[in-house]
């Protein structure tokens, strides 16, 4: 009797591990960051996530319900995930209905006019919020200083984030430390107890949760390492050069939206490259275009705008580094 034999597309190895069980992995490690927010940001905090996250719901399901007419995908945490990240990405005090705003942006045309999940180019929430940044540019820069515990209703003092004292403090001619005497200390920056968005404040349990993410093998060690890496460096050059004009690279490291980006933005699977060189050179492009935009850009934040012009580079790069077919010479 002769067999039959099938002949099927790789991959071949197959495994347990699927969408919603990597989405909800990522919202589990993103849990110490969101804890951290409620602590220090209050209502507020709370109050945005739950309108981002269900905003994003709502629309990416009316989405497919009524355009699409495809399958839904509302229960792989997709759409979670991005209200989860978009709400982590402004400040606690934006307007909700701005939020519900940035929600449509996020799945209607960074998400959903693609196809959907993994046809997306660019980091749907990072689309959603530079879009914010650009329309409301007031608003999204509204940042209330941190008050451990503190659940008032009554509308909390404003200051600015550690980068933008810095940058201020530069363009009025104060020096390196002076800046930095009037900053937060470095404990306060590494628990979360300065101003900026909802979900980059606090080091400490980003880490935790990129930790987390590296251990279940949800991430891999190339691009987040890569990136702050690079910032470490690119920033330690810049001070040892100029200490009077740039700030030490701890407060670089510990500010804004870097370990965010680096662990949970950058390291999207769809919109990062496939092969671990092509990781590499990613982490490090994003790292230096984040310090040109700091150090050179009239914007005090680089991070999110460095990893949408890498998402634009990413078909490139898997091509560059594309894997020799087995079998076949170089």
């Amino acid at each position: 009797m002769d067999k039959l034999f099938v002949v099927s597309p790789s991959p071949h190895n197959k495994s347990d591990i699927s969408t919603d069980k990597l989405m909800f992995g990522v919202i589990v490690a993103l849990l110490p960051a969101f804890l951290v927010s409620i602590a220090f940001f209050g209502l507020g905090a709370l109050t945005i996530t739950a309108t981002a996250v269900a905003s994003c719901v709502v629309f990416e399901y009316l989405i497919q319900r009524f355009i699409l007419k495809g399958k839904r995908t509302i229960c792989d945490f997709s759409a979670v995930l991005s209200g989860l990240l978009l709400a982590f990405n402004v400040p606690s005090i934006l307007p909700l209905w701005m939020v519900v705003v940035g929600s449509f942006v996020t799945i209607a045309i960074a998400k959903m006019s693609y196809g959907g999940i993994g046809r997306n180019v660019f980091n749907p929430a990072l689309v959603g919020r530079v879009f914010l940044l650009i329309c409301f540019p007031v608003e999204m820069t509204l940042w209330p200083k941190p008050t451990l515990w503190n659940f008032s209703p009554v509308d909390a003092e404003t200051g600015a984030t550690v980068l933008g004292f810095i940058k201020e403090g530069v363009k009025k001619g104060m020096s390196a430390s002076d800046v930095v005497a009037n900053l937060p200390s470095y404990g306060q920056m590494f628990m979360g107890q300065m101003g900026g968005c909802i979900g980059e404040v606090s080091a400490f349990a980003l880490i935790a949760g990129g930790l987390y993410m590296l251990a279940r093998k949800i991430i891999t060690w190339h691009i987040p390492v890569c990136y702050i890496g690079t910032v470490a460096i690119f920033t330690t050059i810049m001070w040892k050069v100029n200490p009077d004009l740039y700030v030490n690279p701890m407060i670089h490291l510990l500010s804004g939206g870097l370990m965010l980006g680096a662990f949970f933005m950058a390291t999207d699977y769809v919109t990062s490259p496939m092969t671990a060189k092509g990781k590499i050179l990613f982490g490090v492009s994003c790292g230096l275009l984040t310090c040109v935009i700091r150090f050179f850009g009239a914007y005090p934040e680089g991070v999110s705008f460095a990893i949408l012009i890498m998402n634009a580079c990413v078909p490139l790069i898997d091509r560059w580094f594309t894997p020799r077919a087995f079998g076949t010479g170089r």
